[in-house]
């Protein structure tokens, strides 16, 4: 995977509706709970958000798989797209296991925070795709954010600069002496292409209400 370096990594949607000023105080309230819980633990906060952050890829691509089936038309990509966003999470959490070990608390939270927000997600998505989609663009705005925190702490000498884990240079075509610092840019760059797509997802959904 190449990095795109000319994301705008300052784009933010402003809330139009009623649809979008629920998905961003829904993002808002979790925002809250994660900067209580992890404060400025940023490498243990990456792994228990990333267990969340790989489910509305896949719940999406579930219900829009149902959909095309049962119009019988075609999805026009959005199957396959949510599917590699799901996938593109699961290998940001795989990365950051090998950064920062959860502790048994952690992987208790992850287990409550991935069912609790699994069903909650895919009743919102069925509800209203379009305010679930703006719910995983404002979460991506926040994540955009959070990284850009993450690496602003290892550019300082707050958090060490450690070497990259083999499979984040794998993955993302890292050199080989690639540091810490190089696997977050990748990684907000990622996540500032989901929050493009999530936000595109929702207008074109506005559009057809």
């Amino acid at each position: 995977m190449s990095i795109n370096q000319e994301t705008d990594l300052s784009r933010h949607h402003e809330p139009r509706d009623f649809s979008d000023r629920v998905a961003r105080a829904f993002t808002s309230m979790m925002r809250l709970f994660a900067d209580t819980f992890f404060a400025r633990r940023y490498g243990h906060r990456a792994v228990v958000l990333e267990t969340v952050a790989g489910v509305p890829g896949m719940v999406g691509a579930t219900l829009q798989h149902l959909r095309s089936l049962r119009r019988m038309e075609d999805d026009h990509g959005w199957i396959r797209t949510l599917m590699d966003e799901a996938e593109n999470e699961r290998m940001h959490l795989l990365t950051f296991i090998e950064i920062a070990s959860p502790n048994w608390l952690e992987r208790l939270l992850i287990i409550l925070a991935q069912g609790f927000f699994y069903t909650l997600y895919f009743l919102i998505y069925v509800v209203s795709p379009r305010t679930a989609h703006r719910i995983v663009g404002y979460f991506e705005e926040e994540a955009v954010i959070s990284y850009t925190d993450y690496l602003e702490e290892v550019e300082t000498g707050a958090i060490e600069n450690i070497p990259a884990p083999d499979r984040a240079i794998q993955y993302w075509d890292l050199p080989e002496d690639a540091r810490l610092s190089d696997v977050i840019r990748a990684v907000r760059e990622d996540e500032a292409g989901h929050r493009d797509v999530n936000h595109g997802f929702a207008d074109l959904l506005n559009k057809k209400t």
